[in-house]
Order: C-alpha cells, then sequence, then structure tokens
C-alpha cells in the first residue's frame, strides 16, 4: 500500500487550505472523502482500489505544510508520501529497474523507453514517503529529491513517534537557495541550490502540484516486498488536515511571488538552532544516506555530497 502526498510549488499567496476548494479526487471515487466542511482528507485502500487528491493550483517556490495520520497497526505493503512533483510527460512504455538499497527498502528506478512521447523529457520532484511495516515495526521515512528527472539521492529515517496515534505535521520548504523537509518543527534533510551553472541540478522553473494519494505497493514498500499486504485489515486509512502553503502561484505562464521578504523565501541555509536539531536527527534516527553510499555509485559520488547536501 503507497500513501502517497505530492507537492508541486509555484504559488502567489499564503493560505489556510480547504479541501472542498482547494483539491480535485484524482482516483478512488467515494474512498476519497472531505469531511470537517473541507478541513479532513481521509483516504481509504481496499484490495479493488486506493485513492487520491491532487491541488488545483501549482506552484514554483513556495512552503507547504500538512498533518498527517498515518495507517496504524499492520501497515505493511504501505507508503505515505509528501512531495512535490511536475509530471509533463504521456506515458507509453516503462521499464522498472529494482535497487536493494537495504533490506527495508528496494528503490525503483523509471526508465522511459524509446516510445516515450512527451512535451518535455524531465521533471522536478520532491518526496517525503511513509514506508508501512508490521505492527510493532516503525515506520521508515523516505526522502528523494529528483531534478530534470533524475533522483538517486535517497536519504531515509525513523521517526522519535508514533506517527498513527495522531496527526504531525510535515512541511516543505521550496525556494532559489534551499529545500527544507521538516518534521514537526525539526528539520531533517536540506538540499542546496550550490552550482549556479547548474552542474549540481536544482528545481528552479517547472512549476509543482500537491498530490495525496493511498495505493498498494506491497511489491516492493515493507522490507524489499518480502511483506505483503494482510487484506483482512482493509480498508486502510489515511488522513490529513492543516493544509496551508505559502508561495509563488503559477498560472498563464508565470509565477506571482508577492513577498520575497517572507521568511520561507529570503531563507538561504540551515543554521543556529535548527542546524542543531537537523544533526540530532541525522545522528540518531539517519539510517540511509546516499552520500556514504560508495559502492551505489561505484566509487564516485554525486557532485552534490561533497557540498553539504
Amino acid at each position: 500500500m503507497l500513501l502517497a502526498t505530492i507537492l508541486s510549488v509555484a504559488i502567489g499567496s499564503s493560505f489556510a487550505g480547504n479541501f472542498n476548494n482547494d483539491v480535485v479526487v484524482a482516483f478512488g471515487d467515494a474512498r476519497a472523502k472531505i469531511q470537517d466542511n473541507g478541513n479532513l482528507m481521509s483516504l481509504a485502500l481496499d484490495n479493488s482500489s486506493g485513492s487520491g487528491f491532487e491541488s488545483k493550483n501549482e506552484f514554483i517556490y513556495a512552503k507547504v505544510e500538512m498533518n498527517i495520520k498515518l495507517v496504524p497497526g499492520n501497515s505493511a505493503g504501505t507508503v505515505t508520501s509528501f512531495y512535490d512533483t511536475l509530471l509533463i510527460f504521456n506515458l507509453r512504455s516503462i521499464v522498472l529497474v529494482f535497487h536493494v538499497i537495504n533490506d527495508l527498502f528496494l528503490y525503483c528506478e523509471f526508465h522511459f523507453g524509446e516510445q516515450l512521447k512527451s512535451e518535455g523529457n524531465s521533471w522536478d520532484e520532491v518526496d517525503m514517503e511513509f514506508l508501512g511495516n508490521t505492527s510493532g515495526d516503525p515506520y521508515v521515512l523516505h526522502t528523494n529529491i529528483f531534478t530534470k528527472g533524475m533522483g538517486n539521492r535517497e536519504q531515509q529515517f525513523y521517526l522519535w513517534f508514533d506517527p498513527t496515534t495522531d496527526f504531525h505535521t510535515y512541511s516543505i520548504t521550496w525556494n532559489p537557495a534551499h529545500i527544507v523537509l521538516v518534521v514537526d518543527k525539526k528539520p531533517i534533510r536540506e538540499y542546496r541550490n550550490v552550482d549556479p551553472n547548474n552542474n549540481v541540478p536544482y528545481p528552479r522553473d517547472q512549476p509543482m502540484k500537491l498530490y495525496g494519494s493511498l495505493w498498494n505497493a506491497d511489491d516492493w514498500a515493507t522490507r524489499g516486498g518480502s511483506v505483503k499486504t494482510d487484506w483482512s485489515k482493509a480498508p486502510f486509512t489515511a488522513s490529513f488536515n492543516n493544509y496551508t502553503a505559502d508561495g509563488c502561484v503559477y498560472a498563464n505562464g508565470a509565477s506571482s511571488c508577492p513577498d520575497k521578504t517572507a521568511p520561507w523565501y529570503s531563507s538561504e541555509l540551515i543554521d543556529g538552532d535548527d542546524l542543531k536539531q537537523m544533526q540530532w536527527v541525522q545522528k540518531n534516527y539517519m539510517i540511509y544516506n546516499y552520500c556514504d553510499d560508495s559502492n551505489r555509485f561505484h566509487g564516485s559520488l554525486p557532485a552534490e555530497c561533497g557540498r553539504k547536501n
């Protein structure tokens, strides 16, 4: 089961979102339910289908925040994700190649075949994905950043709380200087725009949307697919609330950023107490970092790995 929240950014205002006004159901029909006067979205998965939603707005640069309560109990086969993405292609053929990163996660790499036709050949994406597990075992928070269609920038974490008993806050800040992923006000990851010549790619010019979905991914999500979804526990349910966005709305071929002095837009790097908190999380809860995996990259790590990303 995969619960995926996708964030695509290009905003022009700050607002507390209302699901009735700001998103549309993307699939799953009645499995996606808007409740509490538009303040709560619940997604369900059964053995016939999952469900999902997407934002009406697109953004280039933004801070987007969402409270999420994950699937409780035996969540094997599930993934909850919060990320920015732009998909600008029509798929005709895809080959999936799976790489084992560790015993908890099987990385899925998408190769687009020669029959692929699209308006563009790349996309940007920022992921926060929560990989479910059997009862009593912790979720794994899997993060990744795609630029121009290329990912391979995974960092994984355990959480320091139970994400199924209550709502917790997850946010993505994307501005011209860096991308920051935050859990309950603690930064866990920073990806910097360190190269103005773009030799280290950085998302800067493609609008993105916010998506949320819950679907079955038991072929890879839990311990490399060895633990399958227990359909006797279905329907599985995850909930979202307190959706807020502040940023540069993209419309009619351009984005509008009314306040470039806003803290989310003008911040340039993590320092001070925020840096100490991020270092604490990474020291105690990080379980995989692509920048430490020289074998995976045949001894030649990505260029950004030597630049504090």
